[in-house]
């Protein structure tokens, strides 16, 4: 029960620890004068994907590079199949000219990128250079979506920036992000050793615990922002934002962790399990945007991948 209690208190402060770092970033953002629109395609998705960063250093550090690949790997399934499966039964998702042209397809691009990086070599492993490429992917990435948001600005769908933290003072940037840093190394050591201990505790591998309980937990503060906004009847979610995330994961995640220290794939079921059914999952977005109609997700679909989810989590135990 104390284990449990561990990662539950490692997910609150990585949550916590993750807002106050999106609020200082953005109000930092706004100082040095940075455009509204590049802060949301660029500081706020980084600070949203710091918690999962965190714990996949952590725990790569640690000896625990399972729960470094499975963090990311089921982090990236769960934000398709239960973020966006449960928004989408709430209401119909519309989906733009920049999911087919841009986002989805390079979704696609680095999630074989990461299969073929797991799998290649004599030894499974994510190796700093592979962690550079990714890194280096990402950047190029981010060039190409900020000309092409400057080009079409209501094609892209930049993340809701809080104007608010344009005011706030130095001194307070200062404390939140001491506050947010401090919130997110805490918690990702609650997350990391409560998650090993339940592992041994309920018999199964680390890599089980962290693809399922770390990687939901770490999905809510999305889950959360995005059931609000549907039932609020704003547009539900940003499908572009939720790939974003999925980008983020992989590249900057996964990459930064690499370039600090290698990743050796100790599972074997993350390579012939766990990474084809994030590969599945980000695949099918492209068909299901398609039919029955074109730019749109339904809410029968809606209920399709929120039931390949829990036959995922099935699968998994």
């Amino acid at each position: 029960m104390e284990n449990i209690a561990y990662v539950i208190f490692g997910l609150v402060l990585l949550v916590a620890g993750g807002e106050f770092l999106v609020k200082a970033s953005v109000g930092l953002s706004f100082k040095l004068n940075i455009s509204k629109m590049v802060i949301g395609l660029t500081v706020v998705s980084f600070a949203t994907s710091a918690p999962e960063l965190l714990v996949s250093v952590n725990a790569a550090l640690n000896d625990s590079p399972a729960i470094a690949i499975n963090n990311v790997i089921g982090s990236n399934i769960a934000n398709i199949g239960l973020v966006l499966g449960i928004t989408a039964i709430i209401g119909p998702i519309a989906v733009n000219n920049t999911f087919y042209n841009l986002t989805w397809p390079v979704l696609m691009i680095f999630s074989l990128a990461i299969y073929y990086f797991l799998w290649n070599g004599d030894v499974n492993m994510l190796t700093r250079l592979e962690g550079i490429i990714l890194l280096s992917g990402l950047v190029l990435f981010l060039i190409v979506l900020i000309r092409s948001a400057r080009n079409n600005k209501d094609e892209i769908e930049v993340e809701e920036v809080d104007v608010t933290a344009a005011t706030i003072s130095y001194l307070k940037i200062v404390v939140w992000l001491a506050i947010g840093g401090a919130a997110l190394y805490y918690g990702s050591e609650f997350l990391v050793e409560g998650a090993k201990s339940v592992a041994l505790q309920m018999g199964v591998s680390e890599g089980v615990i962290s693809i399922t309980m770390i990687a939901i937990g770490t999905s809510v503060p999305e889950l959360a922002a995005s059931v609000i906004a549907a039932f609020k009847k704003e547009k539900a979610i940003s499908l572009g934002n939720l790939i974003g995330s999925n980008i983020f994961n992989i590249a900057s995640v996964l990459g930064l962790t690499a370039i600090i220290t290698e990743i050796p794939v100790v599972e074997p079921l993350i390579l012939s399990r766990d990474i084809f059914w994030m590969l599945g999952f980000a695949f099918i977005l492209f068909p299901m945007a398609f039919v029955p109609k074109r730019f749109g997700i339904e809410r029968y679909e809606g209920v399709l991948l929120f039931l390949a989810y829990i036959f995922f989590i099935y699968t998994v135990f």
